[in-house]
């Protein structure tokens, strides 16, 4: 989701890993169509606020790590309509992409910072600080671990006074569709938490079409 604008390496991608690692588990919540509903909170020193945030899958391929999606936050201060944003995400399966994001500007010390705010983490975290999780498989883990980078403005333009220069660090739960992140941006607010839960409707919630995106 954007935030607001604040005045103030090697890629993540596994080049040569381990053949042996085998894909994220197959969910059902984490498919096209799919929505999500809930809030981020984008609290300051100066005010505690939270925007009501809607997402919605539009890609997912797990042989390639991939998975895009539209983001909508409804009720930012300085915009008069909800906002829409692109992203794209990266899911962590030691295959395509490892922990370390090496990118966007987040060092591997970030990544720890981030990722152990996560419980379901706590396990992998050893191995993680060793190696990125190359070694790991997380074929059968419960969990499936992303980031989200936001790719451009869908319907206001970039002069909106809002920032997607971040990305999140996601969690995905495969038993329940929740989805917990933390936004990392060094220009905005730290830990800003993102939480949704997946809709009832599933593919007849908050979703816009590949013709509405051109």
């Amino acid at each position: 989701m954007p935030v607001r604008v604040v005045d103030t390496s090697s890629p993540s991608r596994v080049l040569g890993g381990p053949s042996g690692n085998t894909l994220p588990p197959p969910c059902s919540l984490l498919s096209i169509g799919q929505s999500f509903s809930g809030t981020q909170n984008v609290s300051s020193l100066q005010k505690d606020e939270a925007w009501r945030v809607n997402v919605c899958i539009q890609g997912c391929d797990l042989e390639h790590g991939y998975l895009c999606g539209t983001m909508e936050a409804l009720n930012v201060p300085m915009a008069d309509t909800p906002v829409v944003t692109f992203w794209e995400g990266e899911l962590v399966d030691t295959k395509n992409y490892t922990f370390f994001t090496g990118k966007w500007g987040a060092t591997a010390e970030d990544d720890i910072k981030h990722w152990t705010k996560f419980p379901s983490f706590s396990p992998l975290s050893t191995q993680v600080e060793a190696d990125g999780g190359k070694s790991l498989d997380l074929s059968n883990y419960p969990y499936i671990f992303m980031r989200w980078k936001e790719q451009y403005f869908v319907n206001v333009g970039s002069d909106c006074g809002l920032t997607i220069a971040g990305f999140y660090y996601v969690c995905f739960s495969c038993s329940d569709g929740s989805i917990n992140g933390f936004y990392y941006d060094p220009n905005s607010s730290p830990f800003q938490k993102l939480e949704l839960k997946a809709t009832n409707d599933g593919r007849m919630g908050f979703c816009f079409s590949a013709y509405e995106l051109q």
